[in-house]
């Protein structure tokens, strides 16, 4: 146990930014890449230096556990609102007054105790496969559970926090006993036991091993625009149905910010996340990795625009995280692996 510990304190002396005074320590789990361009451009125009340490998700939100009061990091960014929910539930975050942040960021894509702010969306749809699915055969989630897809749905695992939030956003609105009945119906319908990541899951699509797929749509536009030869073929064989589009709209996500509980530098860390809203950050930040835009009034890339206009769920994402645990439990009752 002792080595354990002593492991996970070493782990978390490395790359640890320093606490200069003013200077803004970001907790990233997105890649430098995707965010580093525009903490240069924010140094540019404030002069504020940003420091960046990238990694897992969830090994963050233990990082900063583990840390406490000690952490360096001002702000934790993240995907996912339930996992945003989590760092709130873990204690890890305080809430934020910023008039700019609550005008420029839909209100069901924030926090409504101010503690978590949605940065760009994602929407998690439903793919099939052009030459053995029709548009016109699907509908809702919910029919995903019919029968008449027995064999033929491909989906990653329970664990993952974007299936979590899905079923959680089912609950929310058609409540749990309902949601344990889709989950039921689903994982009959499963052609093979959920395995990989989400490009895994169209991948598999094209491939034959089923004919539906549900991932999240950057990865699908990240396989379309990256230099895998072998994605781009995979991804062109199946195409975005937006479902329930006659209800409550198709499920969306965030990646999103929040200023950690013992931020040093809180005020930078407010105008960091301040500028991340501006018109030119939103354009470049979600075209950097295939996202939608949260402000009103930012085209998404030419990309998305193709994959064509469709109703999004307005539930408060904060309602993913509430039913976070309910939903565990119903997948562990249904055998989705």
């Amino acid at each position: 146990m002792f080595k354990k510990i002593a492991l996970s304190l070493l782990l978390v002396s490395i790359a640890t930014p320093a606490f200069a005074d003013g200077e803004v320590n970001v907790y990233s789990a997105r890649k430098e890449q995707l965010i580093k361009p525009l903490f240069d451009k924010f140094t540019e125009q404030t002069g504020i230096k940003v420091n960046l340490v990238t990694g897992k998700d969830d090994a963050l939100l233990e990082r900063l556990k583990l840390e406490g009061e000690n952490t360096p990091a001002d702000l934790l960014m993240t995907a996912d609102a339930g996992r945003l929910y989590r760092a709130v539930e873990m204690e890890l975050t305080q809430p934020v007054e910023s008039e700019i942040l609550k005008k420029e960021i839909p209100e069901n894509l924030r926090d409504p105790s101010h503690q978590w702010f949605g940065l760009t969306s994602r929407a998690r749809p439903i793919f099939y496969v052009k030459d053995k699915v029709k548009p016109e055969e699907l509908s809702t989630y919910e029919d995903l559970a019919d029968p008449k897809w027995k064999g033929r749905i491909c989906v990653r695992s329970s664990d993952n926090i974007y299936n979590q939030s899905m079923l959680g956003s089912m609950i929310a609105v058609n409540g749990a006993e309902k949601a344990q009945a889709w989950a039921d119906g689903l994982v009959k319908n499963f052609a093979r036991p959920p395995e990989g990541g989400d490009r895994d899951q169209i991948k598999a699509a094209a491939a034959g091993q089923c004919d539906i797929a549900l991932a999240n749509t950057y990865y699908y536009g990240q396989m379309l625009t990256g230099e895998e030869a072998e994605d781009k073929a995979a991804a062109e064989k199946v195409a975005i149905f937006w479902p329930n589009q006659s209800d409550r709209g198709t499920h969306i996500n965030i990646s999103g910010a929040s200023v950690t509980k013992t931020a040093k530098n809180k005020d930078n860390a407010i105008k960091l996340m301040e500028f991340l809203v501006n018109d030119e950050s939103q354009k470049w930040y979600a075209e950097a990795n295939q996202e939608y835009p949260v402000k009103a009034g930012i085209a998404p890339s030419d990309m998305l625009k193709g994959w064509g206009e469709f109703k999004a769920d307005s539930l408060n994402l904060s309602e993913l995280g509430k039913h976070n645990a309910e939903a565990v439990k119903i997948m562990d009752k249904a055998g989705w692996k």
